[in-house]
């Protein structure tokens, strides 16, 4: 059964700083990281790791 509603580890979406409008989706635990998230994730529309941007 899928969790709902759970305000703690909200669902992200990660924008490619990049521009190519490619997204990756994952859960952050906002007690621990309250600013936007940044990683570094490799973007296949142009083949090399880039910095990606939480959007809310």
């Amino acid at each position: 059964m899928a969790k709902r509603g759970n305000d703690l580890r909200p669902i992200v979406k990660l924008r490619s700083t990049a521009g190519t409008g490619y997204t990756y989706v994952t859960r952050k635990n906002r007690r621990n990281h309250p600013d936007r998230l940044v990683l570094r994730k490799y973007d296949p529309r142009i083949r090399t790791h880039v910095d990606f941007r939480e959007e809310r």
